[in-house]
């Protein structure tokens, strides 16, 4: 069976998932499916502890850079005396410093998040993304932290390295999953500003998000969190938000007998509810992109894979 081209419901069935429900078996699922993602660092590494990536700043490190002419103040420890004795002119070594880059997932399972009209709710999707991104952190040897919220509750978690990292988040997405009572709590907002006690300078975050309640003050933490971090949003959104279909179809009591009640869309309606909701995207997108944020748009109508082939590259 291809990785990226196969049954989406026959997937689905072999790993005891129907979509609406969370199991532990589809998120270690991703473990092997790594390979898609590319999690390098766009732009500079600040933390001061050794690690996986390499800083742009030039200086003694793990990593060898490049060979170039000696200058005044160079450390003579670094002479490369080969090079040296076959060019006749003094050569030194330049290292890049290898940095810590710790990869924080902000999740989000709301009410509004639990929604989905074809094969997988939101919330459903968004842990497929995290547990991918969680298995790609062990792959590089990066420590995992973030956060996994709710209404009703959320887990804060401080970064950990290897498997105790990754499985802790599983378990954060399967626990607050199971939550499904519906109360006026956490918003986009208060997790952004719970998230920037956890975050340090040069940290990579993902937020797992349909931005239903992005407002200015979810806004104001972003552009806070993003003078010194790379973010990544990632919008979830399912075809039925975005789009009308022609008529939608329920089971009513009509006439004390049960019947099939077809409610027809006029194509005034649809067209009217199409560019409101993408007026919206557009609008969270165009916010978020100002800020120096990347944007992707995910869909739960197909499988994670198949969507992902198009934008990372191995």
């Amino acid at each position: 069976m291809s990785e990226l081209a196969f049954d989406a419901q026959r997937w689905l069935s072999s790993l005891h998932a129907n979509g609406y429900q969370l199991g532990l078996p589809e998120l270690l699922w991703y473990q092997h499916h790594t390979r898609l993602l590319d999690l390098s660092p766009g732009q500079q590494v600040h933390s001061k502890l050794a690690g996986s990536y390499l800083a742009r700043s030039k200086g003694r490190g793990m990593e060898f850079d490049e060979v170039r002419h000696y200058q005044v103040g160079d450390d003579v420890r670094a002479i490369d005396w080969r090079v040296t004795a076959r060019t006749g002119r003094v050569h030194t070594k330049l290292f890049r410093e290898e940095r810590e880059r710790p990869v924080f997932l902000l999740t989000e399972l709301t009410e509004s998040m639990r929604f989905g009209s074809s094969l997988l709710l939101k919330s459903v999707q968004a842990a497929h993304l995290a547990a991918l991104l969680a298995w790609h952190c062990k792959a590089n040897g990066d420590k995992l932290g973030g956060l996994v919220f709710s209404e009703q509750q959320h887990v804060l978690l401080k970064p950990l390295g290897r498997s105790r990292g990754v499985l802790r988040y599983l378990q954060a997405l399967l626990d607050v999953h199971q939550q499904n009572r519906s109360n006026q709590g956490m918003v986009l907002s208060t997790a952004l500003a719970e998230l920037r006690r956890l975050l340090r300078p040069g940290s990579l975050l993902y937020i797992l998000s349909d931005f239903a309640t992005l407002d200015a003050e979810a806004l104001r933490h972003l552009q806070v969190l993003s003078q010194h971090n790379e973010i990544h949003c990632c919008q979830l959104t399912d075809p039925l938000e975005l789009q009308l279909p022609s008529e939608l179809q329920g089971e009513a009591l009509v006439s004390a007998a049960q019947a099939l009640k077809v409610v027809q869309f006029n194509s005034q309606l649809k067209q009217r509810y199409q560019q409101q909701q993408q007026q919206a995207l557009a609008t969270a997108k165009h916010s978020v992109l100002q800020l120096g944020c990347k944007w992707l748009t995910l869909s739960s109508a197909s499988p994670l894979l198949s969507q992902l082939a198009g934008v990372y590259h191995d």
